[in-house]
């Protein structure tokens, strides 16, 4: 009897048991299904039309740009520039064609749909470039500023969808980590009831709780991964609307390579606020950033060219990068940004050179040729801001001469 009693004792346990480790299996495949369809959607639902977008708005900026500018200065010639502008305008489409196949919710449609008709307007637009050359027409009457204004228009428009799918990924994962949290609650609560029903293998069910508590660690870790990834997909700054480092390192290396291919001049410039420091003691931080944002506004205004290209480099640092200017217009560049930020006229009583804000600039210009060094440029940059600074800030210095070895200046001049 005492036998019976113990086999339907241990039956008992061993039923418990299996639908306990029944029900944590099935909710662990349902915990762990909801996790991959999120982090699915959150990646690849983010993500992917993030480089989609940022594709067409390079294609505008890089090719459609470039072609333009390149063939009203003669520098191409007229079947180049047909070919460049219909591969370029095909990879828009076929860009545009895989973004709009992504799911897309009824309250977006609106805005896709006025995003579609401004590509296409746009793209008619510089088709319409391909006809007049076909038509015989001299590129050298086109308009330059129309073009700028075409591509900024359609940066504008693509660049709203690109912030819109960076904060919908943000909305998912702030979603799916309150999922997380209520299934792990849900499988917490089953796990403490078979734990409470079978004391006797409490062992095995707590290194079974271990194991499933490192899973859900590695799968958390992903998911701070695929986020970071997300976040690091934009290529500017949020604060200055500038473009930011990450950008700045693509650019970089793509402009000396096509400055050695073309063998023409490349300058690369270092800005730095006048002890800004000192300005954000003075007036604090929320002051601070829209002294930023106004010297962003005066390289904004300054610098319009499809080839030039300004950077927020970090903190109160700033880089800009153009092709195809000489030392002396360089220099002349350089006096008009230093002019520029200090007529703003913004305030700074922390300054010791100037009631207003000022900057110094470092700027290395150089022909570009294979024995360029890419580091030395910035190095020499950064060489010649530490010189503006030395000779009273507010002011910039100059070099051409790319050396590792030589320090010699070619130009230096201050306020």
């Amino acid at each position: 009897m005492e036998t019976l009693k113990l086999r339907g004792k241990l039956l008992f346990i061993f039923i418990i048991i299996t639908v306990g480790l029944v029900v944590v299996g099935v909710m662990g495949t349902i915990n762990l299904k909801s996790m991959k369809k999120n982090l699915d959607s959150l990646y690849f639902g983010s993500l992917v039309p993030v480089t989609e977008l940022n594709k067409i708005l390079q294609t505008y900026h890089r090719t459609l740009g470039s072609t333009l500018y390149k063939a009203k200065n003669a520098q191409i010639s007229p079947d180049e520039v047909k070919s460049r502008i219909k591969s370029a305008i095909e990879s828009i489409e076929k860009e545009w064609e895989s973004y709009e196949k992504h799911f897309k919710r009824d309250y977006e449609l609106g805005y896709i749909e006025y995003a579609a008709f401004e590509i296409k307007a746009a793209n008619s637009y510089f088709s319409s470039a391909v006809e007049s050359i076909e038509n015989g027409s001299d590129m050298k009457n086109l308009s330059l500023s129309s073009v700028e204004n075409r591509i900024s228009h359609i940066h504008q428009v693509v660049n709203k969808l690109i912030t819109y799918e960076v904060d919908v990924a943000k909305y998912e994962r702030k979603n799916f980590l309150a999922l997380y949290e209520a299934l792990l609650m849900k499988v917490g609560s089953i796990l403490v009831l078979v734990i409470f029903g079978v004391t006797v293998i409490s062992f095995y069910v707590f290194k079974s709780i271990q194991s499933d508590q490192t899973s859900l660690e590695i799968f958390a870790k992903k998911l701070k991964i695929a986020n970071k990834k997300l976040e690091n997909a934009s290529y500017t700054d949020s604060l200055t609307e500038l473009h930011n480092r990450r950008y700045f390192n693509l650019v970089y290396d793509r402009e000396i390579k096509r400055a050695k291919r073309n063998n023409s001049s490349i300058t690369f410039m270092m800005l730095d606020i006048d002890y800004f420091k000192q300005y954000n003691d003075t007036y604090g931080h929320i002051e601070g950033d829209a002294a930023l944002r106004s010297v962003a506004k005066v390289f904004k205004d300054l610098f319009k060219r499809p080839s030039d290209f300004v950077f927020r480099l970090g903190g109160e640092e700033f880089g800009v990068l153009f092709s195809e200017v000489d030392e002396e217009n360089s220099a002349i560049i350089a006096r008009n940004i230093c002019d520029a930020v200090k007529g703003c006229g913004i305030k700074h009583e922390g300054s010791k050179i100037n009631e207003f804000l000022t900057v110094s600039i470092g700027v290395a210009c150089c022909v570009a040729d294979e024995a360029l060094d890419d580091e030395v440029l910035i190095s020499k940059a950064d060489e010649m801001l530490y010189r503006a600074k030395e000779s009273g800030r507010d002011g910039y210095s100059i070099t051409t001469n790319i050396s590792v070895t030589t320090p010699h200046i070619a130009q230096r001049a201050s306020a």
